[in-house]
């Protein structure tokens, strides 16, 4: 006689050989098989689109990265400044969040590259300066609007997460004689950060997305290479389908090591 299956591995097998995901999973292997039969992918062996796909990758990768830890650095005092600020901070921080998140990216974007970028040449001595060869390319901009779009929405999240801290912790902290950086480093901004974090998370998943905006203004980032194949190879469908695979790609592993980062947390108390 064969050794048993263990209760949680029979109980996970049999969740997941139900009807209707045997059905889903023989509609998606069918999709696949089909993609890679019927469709024209010798286009992939060129080492010129290759070489594209990767660096295109790879700005999209280094663009999120630095576009949230940049704004999640400028969220965080303009969420406390929301949640326990005097009023001179409060409000600038309030309005801001309020122009970010009611304005769209790509019209903040436009305005940073071809507003206040077309404004920078007609300034004497932006030319001649050091900062000239920054500021004629485009990924300045496109680092400072996705920044500031991150720094706008997550603003708003930290100021929740600063309020539901409890306030008799913060109390305590006071009446032990605890500096307030002290009870802001060790007390409060790490709760805050615990409370948040799935929604940094879903945040970074949001920041990938937003990314192939940046295509539209001359950055060769991941979209823009599979709209460069389309308009050489004149092949309209297998590009965006492999577009589609990379970005569901780098989700996944977005979201697996924010779980994972969730795990090895202590587990929050009240």
């Amino acid at each position: 006689m064969g050794a048993a299956w263990p209760t949680g591995y029979e109980g996970l097998m049999r969740d997941f050989l139900k009807p209707h995901r045997i059905i889903l999973l023989a509609i998606a292997l069918a999709l696949v098989a089909f993609c890679v039969l019927k469709l024209r992918w010798d286009w992939l062996a060129e080492p010129k689109y290759q070489i594209a796909l990767l660096q295109g990758i790879w700005r999209s990768i280094w663009i999120m990265v630095v576009t949230m830890v940049i704004g999640m650095l400028l969220a965080i005092p303009i969420g406390l400044a929301q949640a326990a600020g005097p009023w001179y901070l409060a409000t600038p921080a309030r309005v801001f969040c309020t122009v970010i998140r009611g304005t769209p990216l790509l019209m903040q974007l436009w305005l940073l590259y071809y507003g206040l970028g077309s404004l920078f040449p007609t300034i004497p001595g932006i030319r001649d300066s050091v900062l000239w060869p920054i500021l004629r390319q485009a990924w300045p901009y496109a680092v400072v609007a996705l920044s500031l779009s991150v720094a706008g929405y997550e603003g708003e999240v930290m100021r929740g997460a600063f309020k539901g801290v409890p306030h008799g912790q913060l109390e305590a902290a006071k009446s032990m004689g605890m500096p307030r950086l002290t009870i802001l480093r060790r007390i409060w901004l790490p709760q805050a950060i615990h409370r948040v974090l799935p929604t940094i998370g879903g945040e970074t998943v949001l920041q990938l997305k937003s990314t192939p905006l940046v295509s539209t203004i001359t950055i060769m980032d991941t979209y823009a290479v599979a709209g460069r194949i389309r308009q050489d190879t004149f092949i309209v469908y297998e590009p965006l389908i492999l577009l589609a695979v990379i970005y569901m790609v780098i989700t996944g592993i977005i979201v697996l090591a924010f779980r994972w980062f969730e795990r090895r947390l202590p587990t929050r108390t009240a």
